[in-house]
């Protein structure tokens, strides 16, 4: 764990991989979604929470759902791409900590307390979302994270238990390097952060 990763792997989850509009008329392999959350799955939440789920939309059946919640602009990228995460966060995470946090009664920190659940729900499983991101990165594809959807549409078409919430979507498969935007830029390191 102590050695940083070589330049090809910094580029390929970083320096070099971009937000995709367009895809490649290649399909993802269900093994390979599963590989790509057994990846995920390790990156740190608090108390172990993992409130993140989502759900890979794949079939056309399931696509049709999903587009009357999306944005005019999110709809040719999400029809065309050959997988749409759509990434929420389940309010009854602490129903889980049991068995995921096991040496305390973490439970009893959430229960009754609407806005820590929410607030914690939201931030880990966004951090959940961005380490998707990164495991997909890691096996070869590409993303195009995006907000533009009607959040109430969507949880009603894929959770309709009212217990999960959509937090963002996610494309994923083979980009298509010709549909790109030009790269924009970044802060310097002195516009976002200090050292104290």
């Amino acid at each position: 764990m102590a050695e940083a990763l070589n330049a090809e792997a910094l580029d390929t989850l970083f320096r070099k991989a971009r937000s995709h509009n367009g895809w490649q008329d290649r399909p993802v392999s269900d093994e390979l979604l599963q590989q790509l959350y057994d990846l995920m799955k390790w990156g740190p939440t608090g108390a172990n929470s993992c409130p993140a789920r989502i759900v890979f939309v794949k079939s056309d059946d399931a696509k049709a759902r999903m587009k009357p919640a999306l944005a005019e602009g999110n709809v040719e990228k999400s029809m065309t791409a050959p997988v749409v995460a759509i990434v929420g966060m389940d309010l009854e995470f602490y129903e889980k900590l049991p068995k995921l946090f096991p040496h305390t009664d973490a439970k009893s920190w959430f229960e009754g307390k609407s806005q820590k659940i929410q607030d914690s729900a939201h931030r880990d499983a966004s951090l959940q979302g961005a380490y998707m991101m990164l495991a997909a990165r890691s096996l070869g594809l590409d993303c195009g994270p995006m907000s533009g959807f009607d959040n109430a549409k969507m949880d009603e078409a894929f959770f309709p238990d009212g217990t999960i919430k959509s937090i963002f979507l996610c494309a994923m498969g083979y980009g298509d390097e010709s549909k790109l935007y030009p790269r924009g830029p970044r802060l310097d390191f002195e516009e976002a952060c200090r050292i104290e």
